[in-house]
């Protein structure tokens, strides 16, 4: 149960691991305003965590849905907001993100 009034039931926590020694603090925090923005109380949160050595991934949950180094590069955001909606909110249609990728309900 939520304890936000008027929430509903969230379905997991997003965690955003950056690299400090590359100053990559204001990408995470974007990505994290984007998701927060795009998927709401669905989510439990968005937390940051500050790494070393070029790191960057994305958990959604316990999954990891991003990591710069085995993807190539920093994430597309709507590619990553696909990717977290897959693993926690499958049945959330993301509309223009959706139809760009050939999905019949957006």
């Amino acid at each position: 149960m939520s304890d936000r009034v008027g929430a509903p039931e969230h379905t997991g926590v997003v965690t955003v691991t950056y690299c400090t020694q590359c100053n990559w603090l204001l990408r995470a925090a974007w990505v994290a305003q984007e998701l927060l923005q795009t998927f709401g109380v669905e989510l439990g949160g968005v937390t940051l965590a500050p790494g070393t050595g070029g790191v960057f991934t994305v958990h959604a949950g316990p999954t990891l849905v991003w990591d710069r180094k085995r993807d190539g590069g920093f994430p597309d955001i709507v590619e990553l907001k696909r990717r977290v909606r897959d693993e926690l909110v499958p049945d959330r249609v993301l509309g223009h993100a959706d139809r760009a990728a050939g999905r019949p309900d957006g």
